[in-house]
């Protein structure tokens, strides 16, 4: 135990520094500042990294996927241990970095100190802990001291598919990773805004990677480009970590209007644009009312975007009711509640409606949308019910589906590979990741369905696992999770 009177003397979080909001919206840069070796920032981690209880049954392992041992690594940041932290994160998490920025910390809401006090801002210290290792160079290669005879191709360069590459990797057999896109990252790269976490975290892990001995090939569609027979022939086992990339789409009147883009339609442009690309057919915000349907992360990412693109007003707008600021009763302490959360777009000037159903798109003359048509609606029997005589236009010049994925993308990858799918659309797997094709695993949303960064970790390291016991008899990889309790905590 770090401080043993520190959750008494120390009562509030304190969270990292963000940029002031008239500043940031002109740049693409991280909201938040994550200032490495900072005097400030450090000893506000170690005041609340002290707050940890070392808790006798520490929630918040079971609250994290990955089984995260965040009380051992409060313990060393509180002193001052910053290899020994690292090393610690690293054993459960492949990409703290990435999580650090991007989960939206289960681990918070099973903090025991949460029953009475604010909880510790776990988040926050796992971030600064693989900051402060790159700052001080102890982010190393891993290469493995033997390498198999074994070959794995894996489909799909999300954190899934990364997060099983470098695990295969390190046990010593050679992996190729295949992404259709031109760069690997998957939605890392091109679905998550430049401001929520710039790319060059990703590049220095695939750095990492390389180095290690994991083979990328972008820009390589398997199903066209190369066939899922030919993979399984040249490999001795392949992964599929395609994720769940088939949007919800938004049935009503109006919907092939021009301008009513799906967010992953919208999103990747913008991120290409941020890197420093130029493209000529980009749908831009600027100057126009922007309305995003969707009141996720996802839908959260557009605001940010229009936003910075220069819209004239966005709205946000969400079918179910606006969730409680504080704690139901009907989710108690520790599972992860449904509550009113504010992410940092929209600090940024949007406004947010909830209980309202869009029931037609109107188009102008010219077949570009100008307004939506909405009513109010309250939950009978727990379903969507418009309210008469509610309904009422909102004018918007560019409407923005973000209401989440299906399941992954039908096409010629799934039917070679000849994958049998779940009712809700997603891969079917066994207990152990496999599919019913022999050699053939799957890990993250493509079997889950839509769902964190941090599952998705957690499956990538589990898949890995279960396909290193697969080509050599035995394991000696972590699997945090099975296909049967992901089943059981989703």
């Amino acid at each position: 135990m770090a401080d043993p009177r520190g959750f008494l003397t120390t009562r509030e979080r304190e969270l990292l520094t963000d940029r002031p909001v008239a500043v940031r919206i002109l740049d693409w840069r991280e909201v938040h500042a994550h200032r490495a070796g900072h005097a400030d920032d450090l000893a506000a981690l170690h005041r609340q990294s002290g707050r940890c209880m070392d808790c006798g049954v520490p929630f918040c392992h079971s609250a994290c996927p990955l089984g995260n041992l965040v009380p051992e690594w409060n313990d060393l940041v509180w002193r001052g241990q910053w290899a020994d932290a690292a090393d610690r994160l690293h054993a459960t998490n492949n990409f703290p970095e990435f999580t650090g920025r991007l989960c939206p910390a289960p681990c918070e809401a099973g903090c025991v100190l949460g029953i009475n006090q604010p909880p510790i801002t776990i988040k926050n210290v796992e971030a600064s802990i693989i900051d402060e290792a790159y700052a001080r160079g102890l982010v190393v290669p891993q290469i493995p001291q033997w390498l198999t005879d074994k070959a794995v191709a894996i489909v799909g360069s999300g954190p899934a598919g990364l997060a099983a590459a470098q695990q295969l990797t390190r046990a010593g057999h050679t992996v190729a990773v295949f992404e259709r896109a031109d760069r690997i990252g998957g939605l890392l790269r091109y679905g998550i805004p430049e401001f929520k976490m710039e790319k060059r975290h990703i590049d220095r892990r695939l750095a990492q990677m390389e180095a290690e001995g994991t083979r990328f090939r972008p820009g390589v569609d398997v199903g066209r480009d190369i066939s899922g027979d030919e993979l399984r022939r040249r490999y001795d086992a392949v992964i599929l970590a395609v994720g769940s990339t088939t949007p919800r789409d938004l049935p009503v009147p109006g919907r092939g209007s021009a301008g009513v883009l799906q967010a992953m339609e919208y999103l990747p442009p913008a991120n290409r644009v941020a890197a420093g690309e130029v493209l000529t057919d980009q749908e831009l915000a600027t100057g126009k009312d922007v309305v995003v349907i969707g009141g996720g992360d996802t839908g959260a990412d557009c605001v940010g975007t229009a936003v910075r693109q220069g819209a004239r007003s966005v709205t946000q707008l969400e079918i179910m009711p606006q969730p409680p600021q504080e704690r139901p009763d009907s989710q108690p302490w520790p599972t992860y509640p449904t509550l009113y959360r504010i992410a940092s777009a929209h600090q940024e000037g949007v406004e947010r409606t909830y209980a309202v159903s869009t029931q037609e798109l109107l188009a102008d003359d010219a077949g570009r949308v100008r307004a939506l048509r909405l009513v109010d609606i309250e939950l009978v029997a727990g379903r969507p019910t418009a309210i008469e005589g509610s309904e009422r236009e909102l004018p918007a010049q560019l409407v923005l589906l973000a209401m989440g994925f299906t399941g992954p993308e039908q096409g010629p990858l799934l039917a070679q590979f000849g994958a049998t799918l779940t009712p809700r659309g997603a891969i079917e797997r066994t207990d152990t990741f496999g599919t019913d094709v022999p050699g053939v695993f799957v890990a993250g949303d493509a079997g889950r369905g839509q769902s964190l960064i941090v599952w998705a970790i957690a499956e990538g390291r589990a898949a890995a696992a279960a396909v290193d016991a697969y080509l050599t008899g035995s394991t000696a990889l972590p699997a945090p999770i099975t296909a049967s309790t992901v089943s059981m905590r989703a």
